[in-house]
């Protein structure tokens, strides 16, 4: 008699447990698809059911748990969530800005991804109590590698979490949000509020709010708990298709509350790197407490101002892409001896809900994604 493995069972009944469950996870598995010639791209639309008022009563506030919470959801408690190869520090380096287009009505949201050479995917999702929506993921934070991607049924699985960790996202009604690292600064609220972790605050912002207020508002019911494994706090930018910009920040020396800044009434951009730029912790030159000098994160900062300011903070796509294409990385020699180099380059058209992305470093080709 033939010997059946471990691996072809828990595969049958994997396949068996998404069939009684509607064929919705098989669904979103089997729309996974690499992205033209690209090996290291990879597209996903998704289809099943999740709840995010569960994973709140749940606090998850780590990469960790939530690819066991997700695991388990969507295995069925089939599959364990192998969580031995996530980083567990963070060091990486990231720009974002609004501009106004020069060439229309609207904004632009352009963000550099700047991290390891990871796997890319964009996320396709479409909510049935939420705005439908754009994102991308780093597929590392959910333990894939180069050596580990997309294109084996367990691998497939896994990517489910990426509806749960987007890097930066635009919804339907033209928000836009993204995450920069703050080095040795994990954030910890503990107000006695539910806990909500690093990118679920940003899948919250993208299913359920149409504007920087919104945002805003939502972020005072919860506590953020950024992944203290990781070793990395954070700040945001959020962004609405009105020209609001809001950078969301938080207090090092007084428990971690909240800081809003707003753009500055009648600027056309607003721009953020790594580092703190509230007024009682920004500084003019590089200072490791209050962000990355390893990645130039002041270099950063002012190169793109520079250049935001000569154009009066209105850009051409191509132009948006130029900002971009002034501060991204190629093989960034850090002090550790790994190197970084900018993963993905996107711009965002905030009110033709388009996402342009250039998959690392690789600018004479961009990849065009509509909901």
């Amino acid at each position: 008699m033939k010997k059946i493995s471990k691996v072809s069972l828990v595969v049958t009944s994997l396949v068996t447990a998404f069939v009684l469950a509607g064929c919705r996870e098989m669904k979103t598995v089997n729309s996974i698809a690499q992205v033209g010639d690209d090996p290291y791209l990879y597209v996903m639309e998704n289809h099943f059911r999740y709840d995010l008022d569960d994973v709140i009563e749940n606090d998850i506030d780590s990469n960790k748990k939530l690819l066991v919470y997700v695991t388990e959801k969507i295995s069925r408690g089939l599959m364990e969530a192998d969580t031995a190869s996530l980083y567990m520090e963070s060091d990486f380096g990231c720009t974002s800005f609004q501009v106004r287009k020069k060439d229309g009505d609207g904004c632009w949201y352009g963000r550099n991804y700047d991290f390891f050479k990871d796997p890319t995917m964009v996320v396709i999702n479409r909510p049935e109590n939420g705005y439908a929506s754009i994102s991308t993921c780093d597929l590392m934070q959910l333990g894939m590698g180069l050596d580990q991607l997309p294109t084996t049924l367990k691998n497939k699985v896994r990517c489910l979490a990426g509806v749960y960790a987007p890097m930066d996202g635009i919804n339907e009604k033209g928000l836009c949000t993204s995450i920069m690292a703050l080095p040795r600064q994990a954030g910890h609220q503990d107000t006695g509020k539910h806990k909500v972790g690093t990118s679920i605050i940003m899948r919250l912002w993208l299913d359920r709010c149409a504007t920087v207020d919104e945002a805003v508002e939502l972020l005072a019911q919860y506590d953020i708990c950024h992944d203290i494994e990781a070793g990395s706090g954070y700040h945001y930018m959020v962004a609405d298709a009105n020209g609001d910009c809001a950078i969301i920040e938080f207090d090092k020396d007084d428990e971690w509350k909240t800081i809003v800044l707003r753009k500055p009434a009648g600027s056309n951009y607003f721009h953020v790197t790594n580092h703190l730029l509230n007024p009682k912790h920004v500084t003019a030159e590089p200072d490791p407490t209050v962000g990355n000098p390893n990645s130039k994160s002041w270099w950063r900062y002012d190169t793109v101002n520079v250049y935001l300011t000569e154009n009066e903070g209105t850009l051409t796509l191509e132009g948006a892409q130029e900002g971009l294409d002034l501060v991204r990385w190629v093989d960034l020699l850090l002090p550790d001896g790994e190197t970084e180099d900018t993963q993905w380059s996107n711009v965002y058209d905030q009110t033709e809900i388009v996402l342009y992305l250039r998959n690392w470093n690789s600018y004479d080709k961009t990849y065009r994604f509509t909901l």
